[in-house]
């Protein structure tokens, strides 16, 4: 996170809301499997194969659909490398915002599906050299990194690199008490919201100009 300025900071903040809220939308739907928590997916397939492996098809149907998606991803992100933010928040709007129509629709399975396609995506906003520089749909790292941190400043020696993971954390955790919210209320509800949201980024993605990262 430190290593970017302050208008994709910004950015990064709100693609982690945005996983968030996809997730909790997600979660209600499924019925307590993630469309982004895919270490969560794959403990419950584990599970799920000793106990009733039938239903070990739906985390293992995620997981595929979010690998899925970093390819994707990764392999546009190669094309378009000078526009790839926009780009690729452009294809998570379009995703969310189709999972959410067939959701409406009475169709909660191609949502689900489409919402692991789109946090697939979504992991490759932000990378360098191909690699990812901050990985916004997976928390354990920033939380470690968090931690870290404050270790640094109580042992009087902070560290600049673990700077923003806390905020990374808390933008995800704000999401998803919304998506939460109002999932939990209407599952429609938080389908539209992420996929305005996901708008919102893709419009803001597009006004940063264009420079190395």
């Amino acid at each position: 996170m430190h290593r970017y300025d302050p208008a994709r900071q910004r950015l990064a903040l709100g693609l982690a809301a945005l996983a968030g809220v996809v997730d909790a939308t997600g979660f209600v739907v499924a019925g307590g499997y993630f469309t982004y928590f895919m270490s969560g997916n794959t403990t419950r397939m584990g599970v799920e194969l000793a106990e009733r492996p039938a239903l070990a098809l739906a985390p293992l149907g995620l997981i595929a659909c979010f690998l899925a998606g970093v390819i994707a991803g990764a392999l546009i992100g190669r094309r378009v490398e000078a526009r790839r933010k926009p780009v690729l928040l452009g294809g998570v709007a379009l995703l969310l915002a189709s999972g959410a129509a067939l959701l409406a629709a009475g169709w909660p399975l191609p949502f689900l599906a489409l919402s692991a396609l789109a946090m697939g995506l979504a992991n490759n906003v932000f990378t360098k050299a191909g690699e990812v520089t901050v990985g916004v749909t997976y928390m354990t790292g920033a939380l470690v990194r968090f931690g870290q941190g404050i270790a640094a400043r109580l042992a009087g020696r902070p560290l600049e690199s673990t700077r923003g993971y806390g905020w990374l954390w808390s933008a995800l955790a704000a999401g998803a008490a919304a998506g939460g919210a109002l999932a939990l209320h209407r599952p429609l509800a938080g389908a539209m919201a992420a996929a305005g949201l996901a708008g919102m980024l893709w419009i803001a993605a597009a006004w940063i100009k264009t420079a190395p990262d």
